[in-house]
């Protein structure tokens, strides 16, 4: 009996302990557009690696190899951050391709729990992503989506740098992006 009243608190000590140790999470984004143009057409206009002049908040974009799998492109922002990414695959008759951000640059620096943090210009970690286009009954059908982690990957995270934060920032981009590519082909 005196085995179960030590095991029993113990063993609710660590599954307490366990519960409340809340690291981040992995997070999904998917949106998906018709547009009512040519499959060939919105590819056309996406389909080079260092071309993202058609996604709002860009400034530039360059890449050192173009559509070949391990190009590295950095994409400046119209507030001057960038975004490092490497293309991690890529074909042009699936029309499809797919990348990972390997760096980004620093938005702010804030205190937190007595530490000074970086917020990435983009609050995620380890953040890929693939871009597909497919023709579809006369129309085409773009879907964008993207695994990633919020950018504090401790325990609780600051504002800046929480799931709310990354979500909406990523589901922004994804939103202003596929509808800038309508805006554009039709």
């Amino acid at each position: 009996m005196k085995k179960i009243a030590i095991v029993v608190p113990a063993l609710l000590f660590f599954f307490t302990a366990a519960v409340n140790a809340h690291g981040p999470v992995r997070q999904k984004a998917e949106e998906e557009i018709t547009i009512n143009a040519p499959a060939a057409k919105v590819w056309g206009i996406i389909k080079n690696y260092d071309d993202m002049s058609w996604l709002p908040g860009v400034k530039s974009t360059t890449a050192d190899n173009g559509n070949n799998k391990g190009s590295i492109r950095v994409i400046t922002l119209k507030d001057g951050g960038t975004i490092t990414e490497e293309l991690k695959k890529y074909d042009d008759k699936k029309m499809t391709y797919a990348y990972k951000i390997t760096d980004m640059s620093t938005l702010k620096t804030i205190t937190h729990s007595g530490a000074e943090e970086k917020v990435p210009v983009l609050p995620v970690d380890n953040y890929a992503a693939s871009i597909e286009v497919e023709e579809k009954g006369g129309a085409t059908v773009v879907s964008w989506k993207a695994g990633y982690y919020r950018a504090y990957m401790n325990n609780n995270p600051p504002e800046e740098m929480n799931e709310e934060a990354a979500n909406t920032a990523v589901n922004g981009i994804l939103k202003a992006g596929l509808s800038n590519l309508k805006t554009l082909a039709e």
